[in-house]
């Protein structure tokens, strides 16, 4: 139970804090539009979607003047387009990309996520006439995003899957180069792909969920950063410190869950999780990058960072599981480089290397995220580092993801410029070999580790 203090204070994060329901996010299953019919499919589609996602906006905002709590983005999230498009060609999918983009246009949604894809263990027709679409895809449409597992705990890495997103992020960028490559801003590569993520770029409505689900992604950077400030007076142990941002995170969660089911019952559809990650803007003081600061440490990167991400991320978790029986998606901390100003000021000072950002996604929610890497970076090179970000999450058994863009015509140390929440960054240094990655090249499948044995 919250003390009248804390309510108080709850009332604060909202007025002073950044505190905001991220995003809702309506998922729906498309598997009862399948055709073999390019038309016909798309059809479909747009009658379902629009069908029910079209008061998703009118209601979100209805329910955040209601309660005075902003709902800032209104997404969709439908079954992996691989997966019920799989009879058609590439070119046919790049098609029905661009239904999906003026059918988001048309309910006003932000995001349309699910032009996904499922090959942990192997491609199938539909898997790599998707891939193929990306490129084009994501160059040639404003809401449209994209996600390709590519590796699990249960089944391993599929090595040839890696090697060909490393083609595939190159190619989107250089279709969208006269944008920073922002195509590959909306594109990312998992291991232990969640099913029920609100968040984008990897929201997708997994197999195994209902017809339609609305899920909930609740952020507060901001309300840690200030509570942990209110507090750090005092001198408090780590202990102590975490038992903040834990309680911190029950009265975000709570208010995640309130907005979330009273969206599904107004749209009559089931509520599924409340995501709780810290899913920070370009804005300042809606940054994880500042918590670090706040905890004492110099910048993101110094010494100490991955130790400090681990306790935040557990922190948040803990308290999200205490506050609702419905916690999924990825919910801790993400650091995605361009969307958070003060980690992308770490890149420029120097501060923060593409080797501690991936040390430290051991330890978060997501992985290498929103990272601006120099044009000329090989194929083979992204893969590389996709590669090793996937190792990370198989081995450990947790989500991780790459989102990685190559700016063309531009190196390490110079800008780009994504807009919006996408934000902006100085271009990541990484070691680029121009040569084969003879190892990545063997292909085939890194064998599922150890820990899967777990029947």
């Amino acid at each position: 139970m919250l003390t009248e203090n804390e309510i108080i204070s709850t009332l604060e994060m909202l007025r002073n804090e950044h505190l905001d329901v991220r995003t809702v996010t309506l998922g729906i299953n498309l598997a009862d539009c399948a055709s073999h019919s390019p038309e016909v499919f798309k059809r479909r589609i747009t009658e379902k979607i629009t069908g029910l996602a079209g008061d998703l906006v009118n209601t979100c905002d209805r329910i955040g003047k209601k309660y005075g709590i902003p709902i800032v983005n209104k997404r969709v999230s439908i079954s992996p387009i691989a997966v019920v498009g799989a009879p058609f060609e590439s070119d046919e999918l790049v098609d029905i990309a661009l239904t999906l983009d003026e059918i988001a246009e048309s309910v006003n949604v932000d995001f349309i996520g699910g032009f996904t894809a499922l090959v942990e263990k192997g491609m199938a027709k539909g898997d790599r006439s998707l891939i193929h679409a990306i490129p084009e895809a994501l160059s040639r449409t404003q809401r449209v995003c994209a996600s390709i597992n590519v590796a699990t705990t249960q089944a391993g890495i599929n090595m040839d899957a890696v090697l060909l997103m490393g083609k595939t992020i190159k190619r989107a960028a250089l279709l969208s180069a006269d944008r920073d490559g922002v195509a590959c801003a909306k594109l990312c590569v998992f291991a232990n792909i969640p099913q029920d993520i609100p968040f984008m770029a990897g929201a997708y409505l997994g197999v195994g969920e209902a017809d339609a689900v609305i899920n909930v992604g609740v952020s507060g950077p901001g309300v840690v950063k200030k509570a942990i400030d209110r507090e750090i007076g005092a001198k408090p142990d780590l202990g102590a410190v975490s038992e903040i941002i834990k309680r911190t995170a029950y009265k975000v969660t709570r208010i995640g869950e309130l907005i979330g089911r009273e969206v599904a019952s107004s749209l009559n559809i089931p509520f599924g999780v409340v995501d709780l990650s810290l899913a920070p803007t370009p804005n300042v003081g809606d940054s994880v990058g500042e918590i670090f600061q706040s905890l004492g440490l110099e910048s993101i990167g110094a010494p100490g960072s991955t130790a400090a991400l681990a306790m935040l991320n557990d922190a948040v978790k803990k308290g999200g599981a205490f506050a609702s029986s419905y916690v999924g998606g990825l919910s801790g901390a993400f650091i995605p480089v361009s969307e958070d100003l003060n980690i992308s000021q770490a890149v420029e000072n120097g501060l923060l290397s593409i080797e501690k950002l991936e040390a430290m996604t051991c330890v978060c929610s997501v992985g290498l995220d929103m990272v601006a890497l120099p044009g000329d970076i090989s194929e083979d090179t992204l893969a590389a580092v996709i590669a090793d970000e996937m190792a990370i999450g198989v081995i450990n058994k947790k989500t991780t993801a790459a989102r990685l863009i190559p700016v063309p015509g531009k190196k390490a140390g110079d800008f780009a410029v994504f807009g919006g929440l996408l934000g902006e960054s100085t271009i990541m240094n990484v070691k680029n070999l121009h040569g084969e990655n003879k190892f990545l090249n063997l292909g085939g499948r890194i064998p599922a580790p150890i820990q899967s044995l777990t029947n």
